[in-house]
C-alpha cells in the first residue's frame, strides 16, 4: 500500500473512534437512561457510560487500525 495513503487511513482510522464516541455519548441517555433523572445522576450510571463508550471507541480503534496496517507490512 501506498505510504501517503496508509497515513491518510491512519489519520482517519483515529479520527474515528473520536467521532463515533462522542455520538455515542451523547445518545446513551436516550438510549440507557430511563427517563430518570436520580438514576443518571448516580455513580453507577456514569461509569456504565463511560466504560460503554470507551470500549465502543476502542473497538473502533481496533478494528480500523488493523484494516489500515493489515497490508501495509509487504
Amino acid at each position: 500500500m501506498n505510504n501517503t495513503l496508509t497515513v491518510i487511513l491512519g489519520i482517519v482510522a483515529i479520527l474515528l473512534p473520536l467521532v463515533v464516541g462522542r455520538l455515542f455519548w451523547k445518545r446513551f441517555d436516550h438510549y440507557f437512561g430511563r427517563n430518570d433523572e436520580a438514576y443518571m445522576d448516580t455513580l453507577e450510571y456514569f461509569l456504565k457510560k463511560i466504560g460503554s463508550t470507551v470500549l465502543v471507541a476502542f473497538v473502533i480503534l481496533w478494528i480500523g487500525m488493523s484494516l489500515v496496517f493489515n497490508g501495509s507490512a509487504s
